[in-house]
């Protein structure tokens, strides 16, 4: 099947839905993934992210639902869309008693690369991978920053579309995790990259949009610049000489929470659409003759902005989820 899809995104998720019996773990989901796009996949544990991975990659079916992967229905048509895909799990499927030339030539094989072809494919990414001095030997006598290039390697050999990476970092020393974020940037050059990591400063590092899930939901969808930009411009510290009781302060409009830091200091929260929120409230402080001496935007972390995403009341639903999701 080849459609307008694959022009515009090479993942496509409609409406997708998985339950296990009475436990739903995806309620409803839909986003797309761009080409030349990595895709940072976040949530807390049980907010259905390796349940969504698995679906997408064509291990779980859905139990409601379409996914499209360049433009193929990966239910409809699977082999033809698994062939798209390259998929690297948090432990990587390695044999230790290949040699890391063999197990490439294995996984070549495996996606069924063409033999006149198959010597150039592997050249090629072992020589992305940083792969070309270490060909001849046993991938169990490889250290773990090693064993995780060769994981990668059996994921790209066959030139998919798109990279599934599943924790790609775990248990690396800061020198390796270093080489694995370059690569996974480079990957994003040519393939679209979905990279579920629980390590935010690597969402920071290699990410151009992010994808939050919160008990089976899809609760934030954009950019990372939009996502730091957003908090940003929701929280305000404010600096009173005459202060008003904090009651005047929570009650203004667009103001959703409050926190005394003494000495008539304030940190508040609006509203996101409030965007004349600091002039109405510089205003209102004159009228009102509270001695307005500090109104600026607050910075935030990207933990806490995560955590202020998916600890927010989004959400009314109380069915049952999947714990270990």
């Amino acid at each position: 099947m080849t459609t307008d899809r694959q022009f515009s995104s090479l993942v496509q998720v409609e409406h997708l839905e998985r339950s296990y019996g009475s436990l739903c773990a995806v309620a409803d989901i839909s986003f797309e993934v761009h080409r030349g796009e990595v895709l940072g996949f976040l949530g807390p544990n049980g907010a259905g992210k390796s349940t969504t991975m698995q679906v997408i990659s064509g291990n779980l079916a859905p139990s409601a639902g379409r996914v499209f992967v360049n433009g193929v229905d990966i239910l409809d048509e699977p082999r033809a869309a698994k062939a798209e895909l390259g998929f690297l799990p948090e432990q990587p499927p390695l044999y230790h008693d290949l040699t890391v030339d063999e197990y490439l030539s294995y996984c070549a094989r495996i996606h069924r690369i063409a033999r006149e072809h198959r010597a150039g494919a592997i050249a090629r990414t072992k020589e992305r991978c940083g792969l070309g001095a270490v060909g001849r030997r046993l991938i169990g006598n490889l250290s773990k920053g090693y064993q995780q290039r060769v994981g990668l390697a059996q994921a790209i050999v066959h030139a998919p579309a798109v990279v599934i990476l599943d924790e790609p970092t775990v248990g690396l020393d800061p020198i390796q995790i270093r080489e694995i974020r370059g690569l996974i940037r480079e990957l994003g050059g040519e393939h679209s990259v979905i990279l579920s990591t629980h390590i935010l400063p690597e969402v920071q590092a290699v990410c151009d949009r992010v994808l939050i899930m919160h008990r089976g939901r899809l609760v934030f969808d954009d950019t990372l610049a939009e996502m730091q930009q957003r908090a940003q411009m929701s929280w305000l510290v404010v600096g009173l000489r005459n202060p008003p009781p904090i009651a005047v302060l929570s009650g203004l409009d667009g103001v959703t929470q409050i926190e005394d830091l003494g000495g008539g200091r304030v940190r508040l929260r609006h509203a996101p659409e409030g965007g004349e929120f600091a002039e109405r409230l510089a205003l209102r402080a004159a009228t009102e003759g509270w001695k307005l001496y500090e109104l600026s935007r607050e910075r935030r972390s990207l933990e806490e902005i995560f955590v202020d995403i998916t600890t927010s009341d989004t959400s009314t639903d109380t069915s049952p989820r999947e714990e270990a999701a």
